[in-house]
């Protein structure tokens, strides 16, 4: 079980001034409104509040990964999985069904196709590492076995203040009983020990919308690893919750600060390892572009949502 940790202090409303960073300040009206906020984004301001503007202020683009691409396809499979009768949930079946759901995410986003590699060797490769992830979730779970409620299933909810809350739950189990089960799928490897409380935060996130939709908190959080075979469970209370939603609130207070101030301070980490920026980032020697004289909403339409969390 993951242990309950205090919530972190908030990056981005202390510092050095601006100057000493080689940010630009540029004059001008009140940035737009913001009222909205994801768990991914919530994740990106607490690593790095610059990130954070450059996805979701300044909207640059980033380079789409293979990586990425494939946890895209297995989440695709994994959802359309439980379309099929139990008997034909295998793995054999599964494998199957990765080229029809690459072909899909291609015809919407044709800029993926050369992800996957040359036709040949390369992409075989490329596909058979989808079909390991596939074979290792069946050795997690028996999907025959299981009758899910709901699948990418969108939720949002508004807190008192106005801050709405959104993200996309993978996967929602109720048991006869009432009970909830938040699943996530992840195609990347297990966090190391130290690091699980702060992998949960996602989870968390959901399970606090949830339980301001439903009114009931569900009983189990379960983070599945497919890239280590490794799943992460937590029974969260409704005295985490509220913890939780302290958290969150601090963080969107601290990212209006931010936004309003037009002051966004990078904050480097061994993730910078992983950034696409470094080339306008401060802590690499590189200089943002200045910030427009009226920035418009920095909120994400539910498409933006589930592009990034169906990409882990």
């Amino acid at each position: 079980m993951v242990d309950v940790v205090a919530p972190q202090a908030v990056p981005g409303a202390s510092g050095p001034p601006l100057a000493e960073l080689g940010l630009p300040r540029v004059p001008g009206r009140r940035a737009g409104p913001l009222s909205g906020l994801s768990p991914s984004r919530a994740a990106d301001f607490m690593t790095c509040p610059l990130l954070f503007r450059f996805r979701t202020v300044d909207r640059l683009p980033e380079p789409p990964s293979a990586a990425a691409a494939r946890g895209t396809l297995v989440h695709g499979v994994l959802e359309h999985l439980f379309d099929l009768d139990a008997v034909e949930r295998t793995p054999d079946r599964a494998a199957a069904m990765l080229p029809e759901t690459w072909d899909g995410l291609v015809a919407v986003e044709p800029e993926l196709a050369e992800l996957a590699g040359e036709p040949g060797e390369d992409r075989d490769a490329w596909f058979a590492a989808a079909a390991d992830l596939l074979d290792r979730y069946f050795l997690l779970e028996d999907p025959s076995r299981l009758q899910p409620a709901e699948r990418e299933l969108y939720v949002e909810t508004e807190l008192d203040g106005g801050l709405r809350l959104r993200g996309y739950v993978d996967r929602l189990d109720i048991a006869p009983g009432g009970d909830l089960r938040v699943v996530d799928y992840k195609t990347g490897r297990a966090p190391g020990v130290g690091y699980e409380a702060k992998a949960m935060f996602q989870m968390r996130f959901y399970a606090l919308v949830l339980w301001k939709l439903r009114g009931v908190v569900p009983r189990l959080l379960q983070l599945v690893y497919l890239g280590s075979g490794e799943v992460l469970r937590y029974e969260p209370d409704e005295a985490d919750l509220r913890a939780t939603e302290r958290k969150v609130v601090a963080i969107w207070h601290a990212i209006e600060r931010a936004h309003e101030q037009r002051d966004w301070r990078p904050s480097p980490s061994r993730l910078c390892d992983w950034c696409a920026h470094h080339a306008i980032c401060p802590a690499f020697g590189g200089t943002p572009p200045p910030l427009p004289v009226e920035v418009g909403s920095v909120d994400e339409t539910p498409a933006e949502v589930e592009q990034v969390e169906r990409s882990g």
